[in-house]
């Protein structure tokens, strides 16, 4: 998968094939699914900001400017998709004091269930940009400069958000760095 592929599949989406624009979405869903898993409260949540990203990318495939990959673009949406869930989803809490925050636990391949615990657990100490910068750039290898594109942040914020985040999460899993 190479950028200029990206490119034939937006002008052919763009032109009206729904097929190319199907195949540009699969592409990326994953890497984006990913994202918002493991910065949303739950799959469901998750699951819910990555149709709403998609259906907002179909509509606005015409805004893509190309100054950033696809996936960096898409990503982009999710985190402001995410970031108002968010906002509304506190707006809420504050309104229903009998709220219950439950958390579906999802773990990577690579780790053990106690290990992905550990890790969603640790994760959610940390603060939601903070958290978006350092799943994008630990978890989905993203660049810095691809983070701080897809977050709408300076670049030295998101290395200082990762570098930040990264000690906060050894910290918390008691591991030294």
């Amino acid at each position: 998968m190479t950028d200029d592929d990206d490119a034939a599949l937006v002008a052919a989406a763009r032109d009206g094939s729904v097929a190319d624009l199907s195949r540009l979405i699969d592409r990326h869903q994953q890497a984006v699914r990913a994202f918002l898993a493991r910065i949303a409260g739950s799959r469901d949540e998750a699951e819910d900001l990555a149709q709403e990203t998609f259906l907002t990318a179909c509509s606005q495939l015409s805004t893509y400017r190309g100054d950033a990959s696809v996936r960096t673009w898409l990503c982009a949406i999710a985190w402001r998709k995410a970031k108002s869930a968010r906002r509304s989803w506190f707006r809420a809490r504050t309104r229903d004091t009998n709220y219950v925050d439950r958390v579906e636990l999802e773990r990577p391949n690579e780790i053990s269930v106690e290990e992905g615990i550990a890790l969603k657990a640790a994760l959610s100490f940390l603060p939601l940009e903070q958290r978006a910068a350092v799943v994008l750039c630990l978890s989905e290898d993203f660049s810095h400069a691809d983070a701080a594109q897809a977050l709408n942040l300076p670049l030295g914020t998101v290395k200082s958000h990762v570098a930040r985040g990264r000690a906060k999460l050894l910290a918390v899993l008691g591991e030294t760095s």
